[in-house]
C-alpha cells in the first residue's frame, strides 16, 4: 500500500446530496478495492484558473489515501467516467 493524494473538482451548480453523493462514491470506490482513506479535506467553491466547461468555478475536494499502486489506473479510469467531476490529479506522497 502506497500514500496517495487525490485531488478532484465537482461541478459548481450540484446541491449538497448530489456533491456527498459523487464523493461517497469515490471513497466507495477506494474501500471496495482495499484501500483506506484517511481524510477528506473539502476546500469549498473556488475559482478556476481557466473555464473548464463553460464553468468559472468548482467544489475542490482533497482525499488523502492508502491504496495498491495498480489500483490507481482503476480509479482514474472510473473517474473519467463521472460526469459531475471535472478534473482530478492523483499523486504519490513521498
Amino acid at each position: 500500500m502506497r500514500e496517495y493524494e487525490l485531488v478532484f473538482i465537482v461541478h459548481p451548480d450540484l446541491d449538497e446530496n448530489a456533491t456527498n453523493e459523487v464523493v461517497d462514491r469515490v471513497k466507495g470506490w477506494i474501500t471496495e478495492a482495499g484501500g483506506t482513506i484517511d481524510k477528506i479535506d473539502p476546500w469549498g467553491k473556488r475559482k478556476l484558473a481557466y473555464p473548464i466547461r463553460k464553468q468559472n468555478d468548482g467544489q475542490y475536494f482533497l482525499v488523502n489515501t492508502h491504496m495498491t499502486p495498480s489500483f490507481v489506473a482503476d480509479l482514474e479510469r472510473n473517474l473519467r467516467f463521472v460526469e459531475p467531476v471535472m478534473r482530478f490529479l492523483i499523486t504519490v506522497v513521498e
